[in-house]
């Protein structure tokens, strides 16, 4: 005999874009007073997955690698003689963060989308991966 309670889960749907754009913008307006000027700057975007052609010039070849991407450059690079070419952009990739956080298991999704989050806006900074893991052992 089965149990005419469904189970809570059963209607359940998987986060959608907006969500996770959501806990996006919550996470850069939360960012450090000292690095709250910088972050202001940035366009936030969030796709299902990156565009193939992001992936080729990254030389990946599984979408699912690929939880988020900052285009665009460093503000250590930046030049007053630079000539803009468009604002610079973090990418969040919905269904790769999604898969890690299955995976994962151990942790909740709104500090996954932070964490991606904190990580490209760091590349904004100007910092780089190496620098990025010695002060955070998040994927340790």
């Amino acid at each position: 005999m089965t149990d005419p309670t469904p189970h809570p889960l059963a209607e359940a749907t998987a986060p959608d874009l907006d969500l996770i754009d959501t806990l996006a913008r919550s996470a850069l307006a939360s960012v450090p007073p000292a690095f709250a000027a910088a972050a202001q700057g940035i366009v936030l975007r969030v796709e299902d997955f990156a565009s193939d052609a992001m992936l080729e010039a990254l030389e990946i070849e599984d979408a699912f690698a690929l939880t988020g991407l900052y285009d665009g450059i460093p503000l250590t690079e930046k030049s007053v003689m630079d000539q803009p070419n468009g604002p610079d952009v973090i990418w969040l990739f919905r269904r790769a963060i999604l898969d890690e956080w299955v995976a994962r298991g151990d942790v909740g999704l709104g500090d996954l989308v932070t964490h991606v989050l904190v990580h490209e806006l760091a590349h904004h900074l100007g910092w780089s991966d190496d620098d990025i893991a010695r002060i955070d052992r998040w994927w340790e």
